[in-house]
């Protein structure tokens, strides 16, 4: 089998509810500061909002009809500047929760609000491929 058959990750999907597009825009727009991209014509009558992220991926949301929220699977996102995102949730009033377990690595989680778990990483995680 050829090697490097995937190349990366293009984007994530969140769902949500029917209408939720402006909610989506206010907290990964506004709070997270992602830049909205233009959403191909034809998949607009689908609903959703599609944002930038700054390495070129992207994080899309997607309107389900029996919508239910994702308190384990979740996106991660990395940020150089988590003591100010922080300091700016705190302002906002959105709530966040540390996760110290695989300190010295920082992270910590929201709830967007539709209820989707979403996690926040300073840096990276390590990635360490299994040996064998």
């Amino acid at each position: 089998m050829p090697s490097q058959l995937i190349s990366g990750l293009d984007h994530v999907q969140i769902e949500a509810p029917a209408g939720h597009e402006p909610q989506a825009r206010q907290f990964y727009g506004d709070f997270l500061g992602l830049p909205e991209l233009d959403k191909p014509e034809v998949l607009r009558p689908n609903g959703g909002v599609w944002f930038a992220l700054p390495d070129g991926r992207q994080l899309h949301t997607g309107t389900v009809a029996a919508f239910v929220p994702r308190d384990k699977g979740h996106p991660c996102l990395r940020s150089d500047q988590l003591d100010a995102l922080l300091e700016r949730a705190t302002r906002l009033q959105i709530a966040f929760e540390p996760d110290t377990r695989l300190a010295p690595l920082r992270r910590v989680y929201f709830q967007d609000p539709f209820g989707n778990r979403l996690e926040v990483v300073e840096g990276a995680h390590p990635a360490v491929p299994l040996s064998g």
